[in-house]
């Protein structure tokens, strides 16, 4: 029975994708954001499981990626085909057609988590780091950003082809070759995690921040979500410096 415990805690992150696709399609993008979040926390025990209980395999790795691509790949990208709706046009593609062909490309998500999921698993330098960027974190910064600022994304301040270049530069990302650090800790040693203690430090200093003004206006769950948002938005800067900055010692 032990051996098939990670594949059903798998299976809940399947079903809580497949549960954020079809409330972000009824415009429940607060719901869709909850789910894939718990997806997340679904898809971080279910390696530790893997691990813990002695039973990892070919075919978890594989179930693992299939669950990603739906939690972190089409959940996002409903919830972008949807807000691709609702934004607004600029008057130079103001028509039916661009009505209906923008909108499809908020699937460039899925499609590039796919890459990205592909890429990661027959990938041997990412097995301690990343090389691009996390699907759960492209899904989480994207869910988060859009539940919390829908708002700001439809008002004259902002509009599709910006939507559309932030989401392009997100898809590139995904399959890029710069190293990202992983949260995993193999020591608790403060020198070997550096990196990972002071994003925690940071981010701890976000939510707090973001809650605290969230509590005061009266509506906490926005303002954490744009903390969270802000948070992966963090560990891009910090990624990306700390790749430049190994680089240029290197050389």
């Amino acid at each position: 029975m032990k051996k098939h415990i990670p594949n059903i805690i798998t299976c809940c992150n399947l079903v809580c994708g497949c549960i954020a696709v079809s409330a972000a399609f009824q415009h429940l993008f607060v719901s869709a954001f909850l789910f894939i979040l718990i997806g997340a926390l679904f898809d971080f025990f279910d390696g530790m499981a893997a691990r813990a209980l002695g039973v990892s395999g070919r075919m978890g790795v594989e179930l693992d990626s299939l669950a990603d691509v739906v939690t972190f790949g089409v959940a996002p990208s409903a919830m972008l085909y949807m807000l691709f709706r609702e934004v607004r046009y600029p008057e130079m593609i103001y028509s039916n057609f661009w009505f209906m062909v923008m909108p499809v490309f908020g699937f460039l998500v899925a499609a590039f988590s796919a890459l990205r999921l592909a890429k990661f698993n027959i990938d041997e330098r990412q097995h301690t780091t990343f090389i691009g960027m996390p699907t759960p974190a492209n899904a989480i910064f994207w869910a988060a950003l859009i539940s919390s600022s829908e708002d700001y994304l439809c008002s004259p301040m902002f509009n599709a082809p910006f939507l559309l270049a932030f989401e392009v530069l997100f898809c590139w990302l995904l399959v890029s070759e710069i190293p990202m650090f992983s949260l995993k800790f193999k020591s608790k040693s403060f020198a070997d995690n550096k990196d990972k203690y002071a994003f925690l430090a940071i981010c701890a200093v976000i939510l707090l921040v973001t809650g605290i003004a969230g509590a005061e206006m009266g509506c906490a769950f926005r303002y954490l979500s744009r903390g969270l948002a802000g948070c992966i938005g963090t560990y891009l800067v910090m990624s990306i410096a700390g790749s430049y900055i190994h680089r240029s010692s290197d050389e």
